[in-house]
């Protein structure tokens, strides 16, 4: 059963941070590495990172930047790629990736996503002195539903936990410098979550136990009120 989970949010390209992280994991004996998406559009080499996600059998969702490139879109962002800038076997690793991805763990069923659900644009944050609240009704009918203990996602490029009182959301993060780049490792036999980041190989940095009672847990995300101090995978 599933217990060890290697966790990289989106990668933007980053083949080096892609591979030390992809080694760092294999290295700690992980059962499952997922990772979140948005391969493309960033300073780095989109052919490499697809291989060595393929060879690393890492599972990997769409993101918003992945879809873009494929339908044409939004091609005006920084460090944009282009389908010509791939080769064909990456560009229909792209087109081949799914939405989102269910797992059964050792800890109960668990979604990896790249927003929310089917939504790649989503964001879920309870509102911080910097950042308003940003809710979610798909999150709030999987929380409602039962369905899914363990919510994997990215997009926001934050490694921070939100605790629901019937799930928990664990963002991924980012390989992109600009946003600390970083991935983690979450045990689940041991409740234990580890962040890591680049110095400038992979350091586990900070740790939070699952298991401990959290500042704060939600019924949903329309309890979020701004109030909140994040908790999050960084020292």
């Amino acid at each position: 059963m599933i217990s060890r989970i290697g966790i990289i949010g989106d990668v933007h390209a980053r083949h080096e941070e892609l591979a030390s992280a992809l080694h760092c994991l294999q290295d700690a004996g992980v059962d499952l590495c997922l990772c979140t998406g948005d391969l493309v559009d960033g300073v780095g080499d989109v052919d490499a990172c697809v291989e060595l996600l393929q060879a690393f059998n890492v599972r990997v969702v769409r993101g918003n930047h992945d879809r873009w490139l494929l339908q044409n879109k939004a091609r005006h962002v920084a460090d944009a790629h282009f389908a010509a800038d791939l080769s064909q076997t990456s560009y229909d690793y792209l087109a081949s990736l799914p939405i989102e991805l269910r797992f059964e763990t050792s800890a109960g069923p668990l979604l990896l996503c790249h927003g929310v659900g089917q939504n790649d644009l989503a964001k879920v944050w309870p509102g911080s002195e910097r950042m308003p609240p940003e809710r979610s009704t798909r999150l709030d009918a999987l929380i409602a539903d039962g369905e899914i203990r363990w919510l994997i996602n990215g997009h926001m490029h934050y490694r921070t936990i939100i605790h629901f009182q019937q799930l928990t959301l664990i963002n991924a993060g980012t390989l992109k410098p600009t946003h600390r780049p970083g991935f983690s490792l979450l045990d689940l036999h041991s409740r234990r979550l580890t962040g890591y980041e680049f110095h400038p190989h992979p350091q586990a940095v900070c740790a939070v136990n699952l298991s401990d009672e959290p500042p704060r847990v939600f019924h949903n995300s329309q309890e979020f009120d701004g109030q909140w101090q994040p908790l999050v995978l960084y020292p």
